[in-house]
């Protein structure tokens, strides 16, 4: 792996670009047919389920036929007889559009625009064969991620998630590190959240924004005298997990091997193959260390700034404090939620302002005048019009129940199509135009209701200060290739650009 060094530690790595491309961490192999993979360990699907992230470039996903849904065919119009009238011809019906192709992966918006007209409640065939129901349109997806009914627990489907050991985790650590945040319903939900979001209140995250542009700032140092750069590889990769490991009170010396464990995992995705089984165990293994060596040291009381580990371990509620196991499955599950949003977020957004240079001049501008405002609203506007979650994570029915008049049975898998419903023209005005000033915006980027993404604050915070930072440090920053020749990473939750090349005139 090439990846480069923590930004504290010694450069160890100069990233080669006049040789073989390196992959980002969550690339798929160039050749490789489908976006249907397997899914991290913190997202993983019912059993067989594509994933959002990619397999190994050496280990392509086997080829698996589209699962397009043909048209319904008709009989041929019989001739009328001579004495009677002619019956009215049906206008021919119009096939549904083909879903989870590298098409689809490229530019899915035109087959949401399709299903929220003529199927906003769908029930597709998965690439991996299992069936679930899409939810399409901005409302329904709203009622959709607050209906308690939908429960988050895979043990109320047919195969649950973790049924098939698919996971990638050792089976001895399932239980203790899929039980988390994403994985439980009320009251355990309500009781774990409440512990862990006092490390994400306003006032923390404010408190780490020096850092956060600390980190910012090494990273661009590292290829801004170069004149181009992958900006996934090195920047909007590397920089939400070093400030994801900071926030959790990793040792800067150990945050180089988080790095590679996390890359090792996102790249081969959640499978049992054998290097993401040894990722998650020596994962595993170091938090429990870390937890037990920061629980033998923990103060009587917490100093200023006190990590997120520390803080769950002291954390209580009701005096019922958080177990060990407990801990180490959130500190899991923060690491994963807590970067690989973000580096979409920082890649696509950055894609987007590229290819609206209105836009971009607009919030360059802005920013000359150190107006804060279009940087928020427009972050918010990314987060709208490309953001880095595409499908909201999974959903099981607990009891019958309709979605926009559909009805629901007992155990079926729902999957709210978060990019569908930012885009539904009932909902927002000129869906398909980016407004970096658009005040009405209540999107679903981060979700609703009790699961609303927990480091959403932390996730703003880290991408303001990159683009804000990029644009300033780099002005003529500008791509490197032709759009219609970047990839995307095709999978199911997540929606992320695989690599970002960029040119620039190079800086001091």
């Amino acid at each position: 792996m090439t990846d480069q060094p923590h930004p504290d530690q010694p450069h160890r790595a100069q990233l080669h670009r006049d040789g073989p491309h390196q992959p980002h961490p969550g690339e798929p192999a160039p050749s490789q047919p489908r976006p249907d993979t397997e899914q991290p360990a913190s997202e993983q699907p019912p059993s067989g389920q594509p994933s959002p992230t990619e397999p190994a470039p050496t280990e392509p996903a086997p080829t698996e036929p589209s699962p397009t849904e043909p048209s319904p065919t008709e009989p041929s119009p019989t001739e009328p007889s001579p004495t009677e009238p002619a019956a009215a011809e049906l206008p021919p019906t119009e096939p549904s559009p083909a879903l989870f192709t590298w098409e689809f992966a490229t530019d899915p918006y035109p087959a949401y625009a399709w299903l929220r007209e003529h199927a906003p409640v769908h029930r597709t065939r998965l690439p991996s064969g299992v069936e679930a129901w899409l939810v399409t349109r901005y409302a329904d997806a709203r009622q959709a991620l607050a209906d308690q009914r939908l429960s988050k627990n895979p043990a109320h489907h047919d195969e649950p998630a973790h049924a098939k050991g698919k996971t990638g985790i050792p089976g001895e650590r399932k239980a203790e590190l899929m039980t988390h945040l994403l994985n439980i319903d009320p009251p355990d939900h309500t009781r774990l959240r409440r512990l862990v979001s006092k490390a994400f209140t306003p006032r923390r995250v404010a408190e780490f924004a020096p850092r956060v542009q600390e980190l910012t700032d090494h990273l661009i140092d590292r290829f801004a005298k170069t004149g181009s750069a992958d900006l996934i590889h090195e920047f909007a990769f590397p920089l939400p997990i070093y400030a994801i490991c900071d926030l959790l009170g990793v040792p800067r010396e150990d945050q180089d091997d988080f790095r590679d464990w996390a890359g090792m995992m996102i790249r081969h995705g959640g499978g049992p193959r054998g290097g993401v089984a040894r990722s998650v165990k020596k994962m595993r293994g170091y938090l429990a260390e870390l937890i037990h060596k920061k629980r033998e040291a923990l103060p009587a009381t917490p100093a200023p700034g006190e990590d997120l580990i520390s803080g769950l371990i002291r954390a209580s509620d009701h005096g019922e404090h958080l177990t060990e196991n407990e801990a180490a499955a959130m500190a899991f599950i923060l690491l994963f939620a807590g970067f690989e949003t973000t580096v979409n977020l920082i890649g696509n957004g950055t894609y987007a302002l590229l290819t609206h240079p209105e836009q971009r001049r607009r919030l360059e501008e802005s920013l000359a005048r150190r107006e804060t405002d279009l940087l928020a609203t427009g972050v918010e506007e990314l987060l709208r019009y490309d953001g880095p979650v595409e499908l909201a994570t999974w959903r099981f029915a607990t009891e019958p129940l309709a979605i926009g008049g559909q009805d629901i049975a007992p155990g079926d898998p729902v999957l709210v199509v978060l990019a569908a419903a930012d885009r539904d023209p009932e909902r927002f005005d000129d869906p398909d135009v980016l407004d970096l000033a658009r005040r009405d915006n209540q999107h679903l980027g981060y979700g609703h209701g009790i699961h609303y993404c927990l480091g959403a604050p932390l996730a703003r915070l880290e991408g303001q200060t990159a683009l804000a930072t990029l644009l300033t440090r780099l002005p003529d920053l500008r791509l490197a290739a032709d759009p219609a020749e970047l990839r995307w990473r095709g999978g199911l939750i997540m929606r992320g650009l695989r690599t970002l090349p960029v040119e620039f005139t190079p800086t001091a």
